[in-house]
């Protein structure tokens, strides 16, 4: 069977190198980081929002844990009110 070669080859021979990976688990390792940070501010809000809710925490300190993660995102979104993150949830 041919091997299908991607984008992020050396990111993934890096990972077969420095880890006990085989190549088919490290490709999709580096899949499931890229999907997870291919997430758009909105999403993640959404989704962080339910997580945190499910988890038992009230609007008030999930909207502000939210605002604290957003700057440490790969590619930190602009900045967003509590406000603007009510809205994105709730329309």
């Amino acid at each position: 069977m041919l091997e299908r070669r991607t984008s992020h080859d050396d990111l993934v021979d890096h990972l077969v190198r420095s880890t006990p990976l085989q190549r088919g688990e490290a490709a999709r390792v580096v899949l499931d980081v890229l999907a997870y940070f291919d997430e758009t501010a909105e999403e993640f809000v959404r989704r962080r929002h339910r997580e945190l809710q499910s988890g038992g925490l009230t609007n008030p300190d999930i909207f502000e844990r939210i605002a604290a993660e957003l700057p440490h995102r790969a590619v930190a979104p602009p900045g967003l009110s509590l406000r603007q993150l009510r809205r994105i949830v709730y329309g």
